[in-house]
């Protein structure tokens, strides 16, 4: 049996006029490249000024490219692995 680890790091970054942008890099401790996943959330000029909630929508988004991203990559290896 063995134990692998998996690092997600998310980079958030609000540009003050209610546009958050993320990237989501997974990194692995085996030196397998990393992949990462882009996410963007813009506040409507007429919702409340909540910045924690842009950061929690393009967070998310970023993960949902990340994990597509890693699903992608796991099709792909399996079509390169014989049968």
């Amino acid at each position: 049996m063995s134990t692998k680890h998996w690092t997600v790091d998310i980079a958030l970054d609000d540009d003050g006029t209610g546009r958050t942008t993320a990237r989501a890099e997974l990194a692995a401790d085996d030196g397998t490249p990393s992949l990462t996943g882009a996410g963007a959330a813009e506040r409507n000029r007429y919702d409340e000024d909540v910045p924690v909630i842009g950061d929690e929508l393009a967070a998310g988004r970023a993960l949902v490219e990340l994990g597509n991203r890693l699903l992608a990559q796991a099709d792909a290896d399996l079509e390169r692995t014989p049968a």
